[in-house]
């Protein structure tokens, strides 16, 4: 079968098409006949610094929609030739992946591969982020950190659901604050700028929930825009900044909090909580509150064209690979 790796770490270029042996699921798990492939920072992460690689040479992707291939002993609740979405913990660009039965998801009614594909990771995650972690109450702020990405495309419309008063996205161009408006921010600030921007939003204030996902700096930013008791939550590092360090002293005068998240670590650790959490985003999407537009889409020889794209930080929305539409 087909499949795109690498053997070193590096530019896209070091993504290579390449055919392997079609893998068969163990106990426990499920082939899928892969469909599309939802491309995520993440996999620009893998390819450059090794994240979540456990050894050379890898094939990157965590999201897929396709149909079920093959079913694992123990596995029950799915059919062969059943419509499916997944989270794959590595392996989805390729023709054959095969995952944990837990991580795999019936595709809501209504709802077509190409869609399903940008489904298993960015919805749960920004469900996550805004109820489930960041616990936003009726009328609260939020600000979103990267508002035109995947995530940051749903957040504000899910905060919305939620009651947020209003939502605030930072972006790093006028272009991508243009596109956070469409999709539910109340104003859009660029990344130099936003912390004072936001005080000026809110008259001094400051919001009361962030959602961070690039770390460093402006995560240390972001905890200076938070309101008295306010919280934040981090779930990347996508600035690639060494890791910052709070403590009381940023915390305790003002009473804020700082938690953490991370789809792929639920997904392990507690797969039927992740169930749950994507049933409930899962609705928003096929109940049509929720949207989340694919604004580029590449064959799977062109996963090297798709990397350079959301690289380039120009790129809005969805990114997916076509495999076997």
């Amino acid at each position: 079968m087909r499949a795109i790796r690498f053997q070193e770490y590096g530019g896209p270029e070091v993504l290579l098409p390449v055919e392997v042996e079609v893998p068969e699921p163990g106990a426990g798990q499920v082939s899928i006949d892969v469909a599309h492939v939802g491309v995520n920072f993440a996999d620009l992460q893998a390819r450059t610094i090794g994240y979540r690689v456990p050894a050379l040479p890898f094939v990157p992707g965590l999201e897929l929609s396709g149909h079920v291939r093959a079913i694992g002993a123990g596995v029950e609740g799915f059919t062969v030739g059943q419509p499916v979405a997944a989270i794959s913990d590595g392996g989805a660009y390729a023709e054959v992946v095969v995952v944990n039965a837990a991580t795999v998801f019936a595709v809501p009614e209504g709802v077509d591969l190409r869609t399903a594909a940008t489904l298993p990771t960015v919805l749960p995650t920004a469900y996550a982020l805004v109820n489930t972690v960041g616990r936003l109450r009726q009328g609260e702020t939020v600000l979103v950190q990267a508002a035109a990405g995947g995530v940051g495309t749903v957040a504000a419309q899910i905060a919305k659901i939620a009651g947020a008063g209003a939502v605030y996205g930072v972006v790093s161009s006028p272009a991508k604050a243009e596109y956070a408006r469409k999709y539910g921010y109340d104003d859009a600030f660029l990344s130099a700028t936003f912390d004072t921007d936001v005080r000026t939003a809110t008259g001094g204030r400051g919001v009361d929930l962030v959602l961070d996902s690039i770390g460093g700096d402006t995560l240390r930013r972001g905890l200076d825009s938070l309101a008295r008791f306010g919280r934040l939550v981090s779930f990347g590092n996508a600035g690639g900044e060494a890791a910052w360090q709070v403590g009381a002293a940023e915390l305790f005068p003002q009473g804020r909090t700082v938690s953490g998240f991370s789809i792929l670590g639920l997904s392990i650790a507690a797969p039927e909580v992740l169930q749950d959490i994507a049933a409930e985003a899962f609705a928003l999407t096929t109940s049509g509150q929720v949207e989340l537009p694919i604004t580029a889409e590449f064959a799977l020889a062109e996963a090297a064209d798709a990397h350079r794209l959301m690289e380039g930080r120009t790129s809005t929305g969805k990114l997916i690979l076509t495999v076997n539409p």
